[in-house]
Parts: C-alpha cells; structure tokens; sequence
C-alpha cells in the first residue's frame, strides 16, 4: 500500500485516485487552534459506545462516537440510528470554517473518537441513502496523527494510504464513495487519542 505524506501547510493536495476526488490539506487549523478545540472536544462532547452488529455478531464498537446536526434528522449506519444533539460552540466555529472551503452548507457532523491504538474503524463507504448521490464528506483532525487507508472497491491493485495530521482536513467528493472503501486501522503502536469530525449533508 502506497504510503502519502505531505508537507505539513495549508496548501490543498489533490490525491491521485482513480474514480475519485479527494482533496488534503495538512494544516487546515494551525497547531494552537487544533490544540485548543482538541481539549474543548474531548470535555464537551457526549461521547457514547453503541454495540454494533456485522455477519450476525454483536459487540461494543471499538471507538466512542457522537452525532451532532442543526436539525433533528437521524442518522443510520451498520444497524446503529443515531439522534444529533445541537451543533455546540466549537463545532459551529469548525463547521464554518470548513464550509467556506468546500462551498457547501453542512447539516451534521458524526464524531469519533480513538482513544488508543486498539480503537479503529473497519472498511466501509459513506454511503447511506440518506446522504444522496456523490456526498461531499469533510473529514477534520484533531490528536494523534492515523493512518487513513484507501481501496478501490473494483481495482483490488489500487491502494494507498495517507498520514492525517493534526488540525488536517480531508474532503472526499464526487464519486469518491462509489468506488473506493477506507478504513483506520489498529496500531500497535503506543498512541494517544484522536477525535475525528465528518461532516456532511443529511437529506
């Protein structure tokens, strides 16, 4: 798997991905910002584990998560329905400012957050009926740094792998979720936690 790593500034990176539009930005918030909504995230969040159920097993899901939109559409995905709370503060501050960026108003933003190596989030699309066709996913972070996996759901030679910073933003689009599949793996590694905001459009 290709390994990607990039200069840590502000310039938007364009990944080269087949059947796909994929956009990084190393340093979208600087370090002082990202530290600073990093220690507000983790305190004023209500965070929650929710059991999850693939091929007929159930456990308890290996990451806290947390939904949060300006309405009160729910969100649903591998048989888990999440209520959104109210955007607070810091998220409406976030939300803003990544919405100039991508030109696009954001409804909701789902959470995660990976409190050690041992926390990850398998292989999947987000492609739930309720974000239309060719959603635009803004994914910010804020922690420890994680690898980011791609796959092409077709193409099984096409994989590459991207280093997600501190205060980066990732912004997946067009047909981006058609055609490849992501993860965060686990890591042996001893690390730190990381929060993880997605943001998108509920409709």
């Amino acid at each position: 798997m290709e390994p990607l790593l990039f200069p840590n500034n502000s310039d938007p990176i364009q990944l080269d991905m087949k059947d796909a539009d994929v956009w990084y930005y190393p340093a979208f918030f600087t370090d002082e910002e990202s530290t600073h909504l990093y220690d507000q995230l983790i305190k004023t969040i209500a965070w929650q584990q929710d059991p999850i159920t693939i091929f007929g097993k159930t456990y308890m899901q290996p990451r806290l998560t947390a939904l949060y939109a300006n309405n009160t559409k729910p969100y649903r995905y591998s048989n888990i329905t999440m209520h959104p709370k109210a955007f607070t503060p810091e998220l409406l501050s976030i939300k803003n400012s990544i919405e100039n960026t991508c030109d696009i108003q954001f409804t909701t933003c789902l959470l995660n957050l990976y409190r050690d190596g041992s926390d990850s989030n398998g292989w999947h699309a987000d492609n739930e009926k309720e974000l239309g066709q060719h959603p635009v996913i803004a994914s910010v972070t804020f922690g420890e740094e994680r690898w980011f996996h791609f796959k092409h759901r077709y193409d099984k030679n096409l994989k590459l792998k991207v280093k997600l910073q501190h205060g980066s933003l990732l912004v997946m689009q067009g047909a981006t979720q058609e055609n490849w599949l992501h993860q965060i793996p686990k890591t042996k590694k001893k690390i730190s936690s990381r929060i993880n905001l997605t943001f998108r459009v509920i409709k």
